[in-house]
């Protein structure tokens, strides 16, 4: 008990001191987690613990830095130029509608399960439009981060997978009946992108007057247009050739993430700035943003790795199982579906589905819930999950949209719960999991 107190006392300080600006997510992520390990009395294999956290999220972090600088070459290229100028007609300057093309440009782009790709791409069609709109970007932020957290359900997307890895199941039988699940939260999604969209347009509306489409246009064309002599028109269909097979390739899985970015930033450099001081100054000119993710990722590898290997994470499975009466056991599904809200923020979705809901199926079982039914409950969470300091592409939402973590936190808590209360609600409904074994 006294481990699973100090675990949940270092991640609510992390929490605390991050969303109320007191210290960076990068200080914090590192700091935190190794005070409380060496006032814990874990002195000893301090480090290796780190260093198992780090070797854990690498890949990651080296996916991420090479997917930036992919992103930032056919930013630079004009790859994005049109959809820009495609959705500046579409939306008339409105932000209730440009709130709305946020979540549907989001939800399709989503569809390949990947988070990554689904930010880069959407920030660099929408970011110079919320910025010369004077849009909160805490807005488009919030949005993005919904609309991926519905498509994450998808077999592709990993949590799905991690459940029934976990419980023994058919991925396609946990995912099929979450189907209106989905289709509800997307709803829900798409509300709170109205909502937040008329908030935008009182808010814009009584500090300057209607912006002239027109002017509109231009500003965010001159943005997307950025320095002409780097734009590459006439290899246009060879840059959205070489980015539609790199999204291929990574829906099939049929090369790993890591060489597969590293080979295709390598291939759009060559193409489209086959220059060497060229290549060094799009390089140089990227690195910003590309450094401060990955650093963040590394970090946060500090923090899980510290979590895992002082077991801090089994204390808090453990603590929070104990808790459960007997009496509850009929209802374990409902449980599960409560558990994963805060479980997958405080603790990696591997450490909640492999640690605690095979034991948590277990009980279940023994009131008649099914295994895949827990696996379906298990996964409401998810729509919360993606907040959680733990998630790497989390840190490449915020660093790319110029908003701080805690203030994106903030800001998304409440429309994120109640994308849970909406996935959990229509579950129970649609019968896909039981109210009551």
């Amino acid at each position: 008990m006294p481990l699973a107190l100090i675990a949940f006392a270092m991640v609510a300080t992390f929490m605390t001191l991050v969303m109320t600006k007191r210290l960076s997510a990068l200080l914090a992520l590192m700091l935190i987690p190794t005070l409380f390990a060496l006032a814990a009395g874990f002195h000893a294999g301090l480090g290796e613990m780190m260093l198992d956290g780090i070797r854990s999220l690498a890949p990651t972090g080296v996916m991420l830095l090479f997917a930036i600088l992919y992103f930032g070459i056919m930013m630079d290229a004009g790859l994005f130029d049109p959809l820009i100028r495609a959705i500046v007609g579409l939306v008339h300057g409105d932000p209730v509608r440009i709130a709305l093309g946020t979540v549907a440009l989001c939800l399709i782009v989503s569809l390949d399960g990947d988070g990554t790709t689904a930010y880069m791409i959407c920030i660099a069609a929408l970011l110079p439009l919320y910025r010369h709109l004077q849009m909160d970007r805490r807005v488009l932020a919030c949005l993005l981060i919904m609309s991926s957290a519905v498509m994450n359900i998808a077999p592709w997307g990993g949590p799905t997978v991690r459940a029934a890895t976990a419980l023994h199941v058919d991925a396609r039988d946990v995912f099929v009946p979450l189907i209106p699940a989905m289709v509800a939260t997307a709803a829900w999604t798409f509300f709170a992108a109205w909502r937040l969209g008329l908030g935008e347009r009182r808010r814009l509306a009584a500090m300057t007057p209607e912006p002239d489409r027109e002017i509109i246009e231009e500003i965010v064309a001159e943005e997307a247009g950025g320095d002409l002599s780097l734009k590459r028109p006439k290899l246009f269909w060879a840059n959205l050739a070489l980015t539609c097979t790199l999204l291929a390739l990574l829906i099939t899985g049929a090369i790993p993430l890591v060489p597969l970015f590293m080979l295709a930033f390598a291939l759009a450099a060559m193409i489209n700035y086959p220059q060497l001081d060229m290549q060094r100054a799009r390089i140089a000119a990227h690195a910003g943003n590309a450094m401060g993710t990955a650093s963040l990722v590394f970090a946060a590898g500090v923090f899980t790795g510290i979590l895992s290997g002082t077991k801090m994470v089994d204390a808090m499975a453990a603590t929070v199982l104990q808790m459960i009466p007997p009496w509850l056991g009929p209802y374990m599904a409902g449980i599960v579906a409560l558990v994963s809200i805060p479980f997958t923020v405080l603790i990696s979705n591997d450490a909640f589905y492999f640690g605690m809901l095979p034991v948590l199926s277990q009980t279940g079982g023994i009131y008649g819930i099914a295994p895949v039914e827990m696996a379906r409950a298990s996964l409401v969470g998810q729509q919360i999950h993606l907040l959680s300091p733990l998630v790497a592409s989390t840190y490449l939402l915020v660093g790319q949209s110029g908003i701080d973590l805690g203030d994106h936190q903030r800001f998304t808590w409440k429309w994120a719960l109640g994308a849970c209360g909406i996935f959990m609600l229509t579950g129970f409904i649609t019968g896909v999991f039981p109210l009551r074994g």
